[in-house]
């Protein structure tokens, strides 16, 4: 290590730690009056919101709470997950943000796992918490989340009703100071095999993400995303990486937040009607079901501009909302990353290209935003050029990653082999350091001795008119190791077999954007593709559906 030049600080000079509780304060310092809108139910200002946080405080720290303590959250995205995500970890607790559309059993895992001590459980999940209550083994006490006139619920060790305590708090609470360093949040991923793995942040990472993030939402001009004007509504569940990191970021910013509860795409088109909603992000397949919608209907989403990640946008997809009205923008992260590593950016070299070049660039992971290095790795470590061809591991180095994945040494060791992040996705990067997701590792097709990129297929095969979605996986293959297999979801009135897949992708083949070898022999026509809980395409799952299906000799298969 370099032996820099380090000058002692003044013997009274503060040493400000980065803490969460300095982006709640700087949010009511911009905009006191704006508001926090929570479904058609409750609205409040930012100053009712940093009382609200306070009560919370003090509901928590009466319950017993103390720092260091795991508090879970089982809820809906609403006003109250926004208090959570400040209040729980500016005590020096730790916030557990409850996947709760994972199994029951997997949920048990996790909780045992990260040892919460306290819960709070909305009333909708009162009967999944009973159903595996007397299996856990650190929870001490519980409170009710309710939208409902419903004050109790028989949960074990209940504190209270939510509202109820908070209208008997005190709105001041004096929240120390500690080491930036301390763990704010926990939650799960899920992975293709054994059970969830917890992550971790600490308050310095999500202080530096929350800095990092708001540059690039509202400082680059090509993609300005939200500033202090806009109205943003989350379509990205708040127990999935802290809904990507932009509640903090909107709460530093004091913007007006819109929080939807349960995803209901009637009404989420109608807040974004009622609300002015100018700014989101989802995963594609939300975003599918949000345009799909009665209410969306001949409606213009102009003046929409949506954040794109968890899945690979597609040229169709990205062609689809834009003649909506709606401006899309890629993104790339990971839970392990907290998530924010790129983002779609056009440079003026991009932006002076054709309107196709641009559609490109707009669909890809992109540029690294601030203070994030990006690499490519080969099978061996070494690192690969940025040309722009040359396919490897993304690995990742920046100031928020998950230092490894709690009481998991082993596969801590593995994720940070050689001290960068593995990230598990082949991509290229090219000299103008954009990075171009080709596909997650376990997900290439290996065919006849070639490597066919599912996510390429997939943008391919979404361009056929009749194709509403589709996922591509490799199946086992005697002759050729494996062969792309097309499980797809026609439109209203429309066919397509396997025959016409073909003809289909055949000008692709002879414009050199795919090999002969790519073209999927056997396609299976449904009426929806496996979704995992955060609405990415489960290809675990549909692999095994297809093996199934395939030893059933199920009539809805199509092969060439």
């Amino acid at each position: 290590m370099l032996q820099t030049r380090v000058i002692p600080p003044a013997e009274n000079a503060y040493p400000y730690p980065l803490l969460i509780k300095r982006l709640l304060l700087s949010g009511s310092r911009y905009e006191k009056t704006r508001e926090i809108v929570y479904r058609d139910s409750v609205r409040y200002s930012y100053a009712t919101f940093n009382e609200r946080v306070a009560r919370l405080a003090n509901v928590l720290t009466a319950a017993g709470v103390k720092a260091g303590d795991t508090v879970a959250v089982m809820d809906w995205d609403s006003h109250r997950y926004l208090e959570c995500m400040f209040a729980i970890p500016m005590l020096g607790a730790v916030l557990h943000t409850i996947n709760i559309r994972l199994s029951p059993e997997q949920i048990l895992y996790t909780m045992n796992h990260a040892e919460d001590r306290f819960v709070l459980v909305n009333c909708e999940f009162v009967p999944l918490y009973q159903g595996i209550a007397s299996q856990l083994t650190t929870v001490e006490k519980t409170l009710l989340l309710t939208d409902t006139a419903e004050k109790s619920a028989a949960l074990p060790n209940l504190v209270g009703e939510y509202e109820e305590l908070l209208a008997a708090a005190d709105p001041r609470y004096d929240f120390a100071d500690f080491d930036e360093n301390s763990v704010a949040t926990t939650f799960y991923t899920t992975g293709t095999t054994g059970n969830p793995k917890g992550v971790y942040f600490t308050h310095r990472q999500l202080v530096l993400h929350t800095l990092s993030m708001a540059t690039l939402l509202g400082s680059l001009d090509s993609i300005r995303l939200m500033g202090t004007d806009d109205v943003y509504m989350p379509i990205t569940p708040m127990f999935h990486v802290h809904a990507w990191g932009v509640p903090y970021v909107a709460t530093m910013l004091g913007v007006k937040q819109v929080y939807p509860g349960r995803y209901d795409p009637e009404l989420l088109v109608k807040l974004w009607q009622k609300e002015k909603v100018t700014f989101s992000h989802c995963v594609p397949t939300i975003l599918q079901m949000v345009m799909n919608a009665k209410a969306a209907q001949g409606v213009d989403f102009g003046g929409w501009k949506l954040i794109i990640g968890g899945s690979a946008l597609t040229r169709t997809q990205y062609e689809a909302a834009k003649a909506r009205g709606i401006q899309l923008t890629a993104a790339y992260g990971m839970s392990e990353t907290c998530p924010m590593i790129s983002c779609a950016h056009l440079n003026e070299e991009l932006l002076a290209g054709s309107e196709d070049e641009r559609t490109t660039y707009r669909i890809k992971a992109g540029v690294p935003v601030p203070l994030v290095e990006a690499a490519i790795m080969d099978d061996h470590g070494q690192f690969l050029p940025a040309d722009g061809e040359s396919q490897g591991e993304l690995v990742l180095r920046a100031p928020w990653l998950t230092q490894g994945y709690f009481r998991e040494p082993e596969k801590s060791a593995e994720l940070w082999a050689g001290g960068w992040l593995h990230t598990g996705d082949v991509a290229t990067i090219d000299g103008m350091g954009v990075i171009d997701i080709r596909d997650r590792i376990k997900d290439v097709i290996k065919t006849g001795g070639e490597w066919i990129s599912s996510l390429e297929l997939e943008d391919l095969i979404s361009r056929h008119a009749a194709v509403r979605e589709v996922a591509v996986v490799g199946m086992p293959d005697p002759q050729w190791g494996e062969r792309p297999f097309a499980l797809l979801v026609v439109r209203d009135g429309q066919a397509l077999d396997a025959k016409g897949l073909k003809e289909h992708l055949k000008p692709f083949v002879e414009q050199g954007h795919l090999s002969k070898w790519a073209i999927p022999t056997q396609i299976a026509l449904v009426t929806e593709i496996p979704k995992t809980s955060v609405g990415k395409l489960d290809k675990k799952r549909i692999r095994l559906d297809i093996a199934q299906w395939q030893a059933s000799g199920s009539a809805f298969l199509s092969t060439l």
